[in-house]
């Protein structure tokens, strides 16, 4: 599954348009690189993404074209939420 679907579907981002300009923007990474908004997802992967000064690091558990909103939470286990230091 492509990165930009994967984190629509997790609703990890709300939107598909939104998750490929964030991708495209840098602001995610997947097993520590910068990734491209069509990166093939495995699962296993642990995909790291910039929200402003929040940053969210996830696992990808499972992968599912599509979930229901209550089971999205089900396609990841988050790792580590932190606070961005000012640059």
């Amino acid at each position: 599954m492509r990165l930009d679907k994967f984190l629509k579907v997790s609703r990890i981002v709300k939107r598909r348009t939104l998750s490929k300009e964030i991708s495209d923007a840098s602001r995610v990474k997947v097993n520590g690189r910068v990734a491209k908004p069509g990166l093939k997802l495995k699962v296993g992967d642990i995909i790291e993404v910039t929200f402003g000064r929040t940053i969210l690091k996830v696992r990808v558990k499972k992968l599912a074209e599509h979930v229901l909103k209550d089971d999205a939470s089900e396609l990841y286990e988050v790792i580590e939420e932190s606070e961005r230091e000012e640059e």
